[in-house]
């Protein structure tokens, strides 16, 4: 399948807070998108983890 579980990791506290998928064939590269952290309470970068 193309498609793979993934962690979103935030780069302020290094929790992982979020779980996802994406579509490999598409997005070979690690992705990282902006997300609330509710350890921080604010909005932060959150990149993909292992």
């Amino acid at each position: 399948m193309a498609r793979e579980t993934i962690y979103l990791v935030c780069q302020e506290c290094k929790r992982r807070n979020y779980i996802a998928d994406k579509n490999k064939r598409l997005h070979p590269q690690r992705v990282e998108y902006k997300k609330y952290c509710k350890f921080d309470r604010k909005h932060t970068l959150h990149k993909e983890g292992r």
